[in-house]
């Protein structure tokens, strides 16, 4: 069993804890809102925790589960507490009525939290190209993510596993801006006919 730390209480939060709950980890929620972080742990249960906001996470794989107007904020807020974590930016930097981005290449939401975040941090871009009710489900969707070294992929790739999904490692840090992107067709299918219960996966043929 490995413990999932969590900072967020929203429904993102909520699906990816009530998943990794399911599947054995313990998860520790860590948000502002010390009430709405107590409910979220009550609702996941099989032991979930609160950790203080702002503290060392419990876990060694951090989800950041948070919009993407807060995340850098967040991370330079949590600081040290911080180094030697896989952090993992799950937000979509959608514009207005999502039909593009509002960073830009070589400065997407996971590079610039690892701009802010110690050094010895790895940062992966991931779950960012699933829906939540998706993730509820429970099933063996895949998982496209990219960023950090290898050895965080690694660790990353091993959680997805662990949570009845497939891995789809698209590389280093200078990958998640277009793992930001594939988020925009991904939206486009769903408004389009696909529907929001719709996921994107990888074939070899």
């Amino acid at each position: 069993m490995t413990t999932i730390s969590i900072i967020g209480a929203g429904n993102m939060a909520a699906a990816i804890g009530i998943r990794a709950a399911k599947h054995g980890h313990a998860v520790e929620i860590m948000s502002r809102d010390t009430a709405k972080a107590k409910a979220l742990a009550d609702t996941i249960g099989n032991g979930s925790t609160v950790g203080t906001y702002g503290s060392r996470p419990a876990g060694d794989i951090v989800v950041v589960a948070i919009l993407f107007a807060n995340s850098v904020d967040v991370v330079t807020h949590f600081g040290e507490a911080l180094a030697g974590k896989v952090l993992v930016d799950i937000s979509n930097p959608f514009n207005a009525d999502a039909s593009g981005l509002v960073t830009i290449e070589g400065a997407s939401i996971a590079q610039q939290i690892a701009a802010v975040a110690p050094e010895s941090a790895q940062v992966i871009k991931g779950f960012n190209m699933l829906f939540r009710g998706v993730i509820a489900a429970d099933k063996p969707v895949d998982v496209f993510f990219a960023g950090g070294n290898s050895e965080a992929r690694e660790r990353f790739a091993a959680l997805v596993t662990s949570l009845g999904m497939r891995p789809r490692d698209a590389g280093g840090l200078e990958m998640t801006w277009a793992i930001e992107w594939a988020s925009i067709a991904l939206m486009g299918l769903a408004r389009n006919g696909a529907g929001f219960d719709t996921a994107l996966a990888a074939e070899t043929l």
